[in-house]
């Protein structure tokens, strides 16, 4: 029936076999208008598709130069410089290596000094590489970033061309602009973490299952090994090991389409010891990479790894990966375990709120991408030619982000930046039901998030929708890496020295920077009696979002003055 309906949506009406009758010069002038733009079509696509990806690029470059470390960078980053210079599992185990040894490749064009000799905690290793071993902080981040900078963007291109292949030409446009002017994307693209690669290779490998359907010698191993590299990257794409491994077994149902019963049960036999294989790979890749950092795995860590026990334990002794691996994850489980704080709409929470991530999502997401994600899940759903290819751009995401909600760290949409990559080719399906009005409506929805998006430039992290109030108030509904996660040091030190020179400064600051170094010579103000705490006041807006005790105090008895990138607020005290 919907089928039928739009079928006749798009036939013009005739009467007795003959098209209508209209004016011929119109008609003539919509002919060529026609073919005139079918004529361009062959470069006006790539054309757009470049110019997306290169308003994408500028931005990342623009904020991965303008931003100060963020507060995991520094671990990461010294993680990297370690790998390279002494091809050691040391540090951050809680992390699979692939990630930092993709940050690696921009530190080894940094060329940084390296202190062989130091033997603190992963979190000095960072401060120490960056502040205390002669190198320029400035110039390491920037070449740290930028690898994940370009890893991002090819990521682009895997959506694009999935979007294409689901709803042809102009959907695949419609998911690409989807994706580059998502803040969270271009917010955390731009930054040297793990969160946009695990992302991207879950992505990747689904989109590699979806091609095994009609060719899967050749598209099976590949998803292997994009499925590899997400679990090598970070273990939180774990979850999505047993659903990638079954939509192995859908590709290659779906590719023999078995018409009796006993060639079924042989479709089935054989999609398993695909579905198998598709794992082996994965598993194949991580070993990979580990060997890669230290060929010989010797197993040393600077902190105490947890002991776990009951069914996690179980789990961590049967993955058949290396022992750097497993300990790693025996930290994880140890973190999961502590109370961490949370701060969401204005409350301050101990533990955990299961819905945490959705009202992030709902805040830090352009309101067009919001209709488009819903509009397109629904099509997929709804329309029957596109329910093939449902599982692989829904389930992923679905059981990712379940996962995700199940976490005792309410830290972030970073944890669930897999929502705006297979949401962005979700929202392509739009353009395939068949309906005049569709386009132009898409179309404007696409146009409205990328000024939402634009307005926002360049402070992405600090990102929320017009519904929320934008960027200035995100601090109200949301806190650390939703807003100020350490970024903003270097814009500090400018504002204080263009409007407020030699005033005292006080500072309570969250994130990794060293602002000594930055020239911001500031003290705690929560280290003396409030009574010698005047003149100007500075506070991370997370610390004020949390604030208890004596900050509370302090605050109490100030008032805001100015704000730098959304994420610090002076006041007169």
């Amino acid at each position: 029936m919907m089928a039928r309906e739009q079928h006749m949506v798009l036939e013009p009406e005739t009467h007795g076999g003959e098209a209508p009758p209209g004016p011929p010069r119109a008609g003539g002038a919509v002919a060529r208008l026609g073919a005139r733009l079918r004529r361009h079509r062959r470069w006006l696509v790539p054309f757009l598709a470049v110019a997306l990806l290169a308003q994408m690029a500028v931005a990342m470059v623009t904020t991965a130069a303008e931003q100060t470390p963020t507060i995991d960078e520094p671990v990461y980053v010294g993680t990297a410089a370690v790998y390279l210079h002494e091809h050691s599992l040391a540090y951050n185990p809680e992390h699979p290596p692939l990630g930092k040894l993709v940050i690696a490749v921009g530190v080894a064009a940094a060329g940084p000094h390296v202190d062989t000799s130091f033997t603190g905690d992963q979190t000095r290793l960072g401060r120490h590489l960056l502040y205390e071993s002669g190198n320029d902080p400035w110039r390491l981040m920037l070449w740290a970033r930028l690898p994940v900078v370009a890893l991002t963007l090819l990521f682009a291109l895997v959506v694009f061309a999935f979007a294409r292949e689901l709803a042809g030409t102009d959907g695949g446009l419609a998911a690409l602009a989807l994706y580059t002017f998502s803040p969270d994307l271009v917010a955390h693209g731009s930054l040297a973490t793990l969160d946009v690669p695990a992302a991207g290779f879950v992505l990747t490998s689904a989109w590699l299952l979806w091609r095994a359907r009609r060719r899967p010698r050749l598209y099976l191993p590949l998803a292997g090994v994009a499925l590899g590299a997400a679990v090598a990257t970070k273990m939180s794409t774990l979850p999505a090991v047993p659903v990638l491994s079954l939509l192995a077994v859908v590709s290659v149902w779906a590719g023999r389409r078995p018409a009796v019963r006993a060639a079924r049960g042989r479709a089935l036999a054989v999609g398993a010891g695909w579905a198998a294989a598709v794992s082996a790979v994965a598993v194949a890749v991580v070993w990979a990479v580990y060997l890669v950092v230290d060929p010989r795995l010797r197993w040393t860590s600077r902190e105490p790894v947890p002991a776990v026990h009951g069914l996690r334990a179980v789990l961590v002794d049967l993955l058949p990966l290396p022992a750097a691996y497993r300990n790693g994850m025996r930290t994880q489980f140890g973190l999961e375990d502590h109370p961490w704080q949370g701060y969401l709409f204005g409350h301050v929470y101990t533990g955990a709120r299961w819905y945490y991530l959705p009202a992030a999502l709902l805040v830090k997401t352009p309101l067009g991408m919001l209709a488009l994600w819903a509009a397109g899940a629904a099509a997929l759903v709804a329309v029957r030619r596109l329910r093939p290819v449902a599982p692989y751009v829904l389930v992923p995401p679905v059981v990712l982000l379940a996962a995700a909600m199940h976490s005792s760290r309410d830290f972030g949409t970073r944890y669930a930046l897999f929502m705006p990559m297979f949401l962005a080719v979700a929202g392509a399906a739009v353009l395939t039901v068949r309906r005049r009005w569709l386009p132009a409506v898409t179309g404007a929805l696409v146009a409205f998030v990328a000024v939402s998006s634009l307005r926002t430039y360049p402070y992405y992290l600090p990102y929320s929708n017009e519904a929320f109030g934008g960027p200035a108030r995100t601090h109200l509904w949301l806190h650390d890496s939703n807003v100020d996660w350490g970024q903003d040091l270097g814009r500090l030190a400018d504002r204080l020295r263009a409007r407020y020179p030699h005033e005292r400064v006080w500072l309570v600051y969250k994130g990794s920077g060293v602002p000594s170094f930055y020239g911001i010579h500031a003290s705690d103000p929560r280290a003396v009696p409030l009574r010698q705490v005047h003149g100007l006041l500075v506070v991370s807006d997370s610390a004020a979002a949390k604030a208890r005790g004596r900050l509370a105090a302090l605050l109490h008895g100030s008032r805001p003055v100015d704000e730098v990138g959304h994420s610090l607020t002076l006041y007169r005290r």
